[in-house]
């Protein structure tokens, strides 16, 4: 079925605004191949539920704002704590809002390893077993053992975005980061919401692999 023309180029708006200026590509370029989207390197985070911030930090206390992230509603906060475990310890861990359901704790491979831990590798959300850790904030502690994993690369699309590329949410693409140390990452999560905006999240150690930095562009093979 031929896509409708306008819902292209609004499809292709949408990347060529997240650049920012980017003078890397051109608009004929992302104009030209819609499947382009912005790169997010994502780095070791904790999530909060309001209980364990309440724990951590003091009763009544909330977490703060140190400026946005691309997804609408999120964003990283001022506020950091320490992940401890039998084999090591991780400090100064950024907690990202908004405050959640259920308290997770992302982390990429190196980090395990600091830890001397063997997470799972999850999707958002997942129960999947895991060692428990302790998050050490400076009004006290909680033993998480529920939550932790290395996150599952994935690629946030709008629902406008994923009926271009033909995508639902669930699906599994291949990504590839083009450049001198290119490479095509396989079975990419895709997650579709009416809220997103498109970007492709690795953690620090895929990305150093293939030296992407958030604000590049990427391309999902259709």
């Amino acid at each position: 079925m031929e896509l409708e023309r306008s819902l292209v180029e609004r499809v292709t708006r949408k990347v060529i605004e997240a650049l920012d200026g980017n003078p890397a590509t051109s608009l004929e370029t992302a104009s030209s191949c819609p499947g382009y989207v912005v790169a997010g390197v994502s780095n070791r985070h904790v999530h909060l539920s309001p209980e364990h911030v309440e724990i951590l930090f003091g009763k009544g206390y909330r977490l703060t704002v140190l400026r946005d992230l691309r997804q609408p509603g999120q964003y990283a906060c001022k506020e950091t704590l320490h992940v401890v475990t039998w084999g090591g310890v991780l400090e100064n861990v950024r907690i990202l809002g908004p405050e959640r359901k259920s308290s997770q704790f992302e982390l990429s491979l190196s980090d395990a390893r600091k830890l001397r831990i063997d997470p799972p590798l999850a999707k958002s959300g997942s129960k999947a077993a895991c060692p428990s850790v302790l998050l050490v904030g400076p009004r006290g502690s909680v033993v998480l053992d529920s939550g932790i994993g290395l996150a599952w690369r994935h690629v946030h699309l709008s629902l406008p975005e994923a009926q271009v590329l033909g995508l639902k949410d669930g699906d599994e693409t291949d990504v590839e980061v083009e450049g001198e140390r290119g490479i095509v990452f396989r079975k990419v999560w895709v997650r579709v919401h009416e809220s997103f905006l498109s970007e492709f999240h690795v953690d620090v150690d895929e990305a150093n692999a293939c030296g992407l930095k958030t604000g590049d562009l990427v391309r999902l093979c259709l």
